[in-house]
């Protein structure tokens, strides 16, 4: 019979691994970690630095505001590039029997009310989180909407999970660089509207608490504010790689202090021509690695860097025939757009939109381009009350915010740095490795990149 340990001893656990190895001080602002915290994944060491002097414990970013004992760090973990993985979700699970605060039925579940009493029906009812690091968002079709979900085809016969009211699963997006967002969250729900970011942070913050925390009441305005200031200050970026070593040495500027200083505003890059200063499209979005392109030497560790070098080069300027794409191809009525990674990854040395921009590539296909994985997640047939169009898909996207049929399967893409510390990759965890993200587009798109190539793509992203 297993013993019963209370949530202060698993929070007091979670904050002793935080804190594991680096300095705390204590001032008038409250408990600080060390600035920059460091911790070890998958690739080498990932960093993030926080501008406001070192990462404060005591913002409620860190409290429980609800009635189930998460807070937002149960699902935003600094080593995990402040989201949450699956290795790190069974870990949790192991040490604490499936009673550690992120499971929970509300959302942590494949369906609301699935059995949680035994620690088996734990590991099943929560086997999406556990696997892919899935939360379950339900939102309800819009009054306006131009679709109806005429089928549902549902593995997990979810009572909860009808046409009204469907069901989706996605990744808990980073807390981290927010300075370079255009727009709030997959489905882009909480930006839009004339809001604000800072409204649309805001907005997340209350629904975060109100729902995934299921607090009774509201954060206050000083809460909210100071989850924002805490969100908004910290970077997190990839420091060292196990092979290339430190990545801002030899004049190479990788690491979260750089990226910090990086400038960003709505449309700084924009491919489409919205940059508000009449700056062209710059395709050579990213030069943290332009130093280590002429690099000489036989070592391994200058070999790893030509090998990021040349992957930025191949990221920046690879030819891509664009083609197929909601939101891209069908906006500009152009059957082929000729672009590059950059065409959608356009923020300087960031790598998200620089300006509000759903699109479908087809990761939320029922049965999208090899390799990615769906398995598990329901399909929804969804058909255009006008047209009479179908979809089969397993997210209807951003269709649920704005109700139109042209909307369908559509996503953001997220800021593309500290990748290597947060597999799986794509909204629904399709993608396992970097690897299998890389060779989606390779197949989607119809590349035919070589092995080295593949391979050289893979450790550039490595190391963002």
């Amino acid at each position: 019979m297993s013993r019963r340990v209370s949530p202060r001893a698993y929070a007091l656990a979670a904050f002793l691994v935080l804190v594991l190895c680096v300095v705390v001080t204590s001032g008038d602002a409250g408990s600080k970690v060390a600035n920059p915290l460091i911790t070890r994944d998958g690739s080498g060491e990932l960093s993030t630095f926080d501008k406001n002097g070192g990462i404060d414990i005591s913002n409620p970013f860190f409290q429980n505001l609800g009635s189930n004992g998460r807070t937002c760090n149960s699902c935003h973990v600094s080593s995990e590039a402040w989201t949450v993985t699956p290795a790190g979700i069974q870990a949790r699970f192991q040490s604490s029997h499936g009673t550690d605060p992120i499971f929970r039925p509300v959302d942590g579940a494949n369906c609301p009310s699935a059995p949680v009493s035994t620690e088996a029906e734990r590991a099943s009812s929560y086997r999406l989180l556990l696997s892919k690091g899935l939360i379950r968002i339900s939102l309800p079709v819009p009054a306006n909407a131009e679709f109806t979900i005429v089928d549902i085809d549902d593995p997990y016969n979810c009572a909860e999970t009808t046409t009204t009211t469907p069901a989706f699963y996605r990744r808990p997006l980073p807390s981290t660089n927010l300075g370079f967002l255009s727009t709030v969250m997959w489905d882009g729900r909480e930006s839009g509207g004339g809001k604000s970011m800072e409204a649309s942070l805001a907005s997340q913050a209350i629904d975060a608490t109100t729902g995934h925390a299921e607090a009774a009441t509201p954060p206050t305005q000083q809460q909210v504010q100071q989850i924002i200031a805490f969100e908004k200050g910290i970077f997190t970026a990839q420091s060292s790689d196990t092979l290339a070593g430190t990545l801002n040495a030899r004049n190479a500027t990788g690491g979260p202090i750089s990226l910090s200083k990086q400038d960003f505003f709505l449309g700084i890059n924009d491919p489409l021509g919205g940059n508000p200063t009449g700056a062209a499209f710059d395709p050579l979005t990213f030069t943290t690695f332009n130093a280590w392109q002429n690099l000489t030497g036989s070592d391994n560790a200058n070999r790893a860097r030509r090998a990021i070098a040349r992957g930025q080069a191949l990221f920046n300027t690879l030819p891509i025939p664009i083609t197929g794409v909601a939101g891209l191809n069908d906006t500009l009525n152009m059957p082929v757009i000729n672009g590059f990674c950059t065409t959608c990854h356009d923020t300087p040395n960031a790598g998200n939109h620089s300006v509000s921009l759903a699109i479908d590539i087809g990761v939320t296909d029922s049965a999208p381009q090899r390799p990615l994985d769906v398995t598990g997640l329901p399909i929804y047939t969804v058909v255009c009350n006008a047209t009479s169009q179908l979809y089969r898909v397993t997210d209807i996207g951003r269709a649920m915010v704005t109700g139109h049929c042209a909307d369908i399967g559509k996503t953001k893409g997220p800021v593309l740095r500290a990748l290597s510390a947060r597999a799986p990759y794509f909204h629904n965890g399709s993608a396992a490795t970097l690897d299998e993200a890389v060779e989606f587009y390779n197949q989607r798109f119809s590349l035919n990149l070589t092995q080295q190539q593949k391979s050289d793509l893979v450790a550039f992203l490595k190391s963002l």
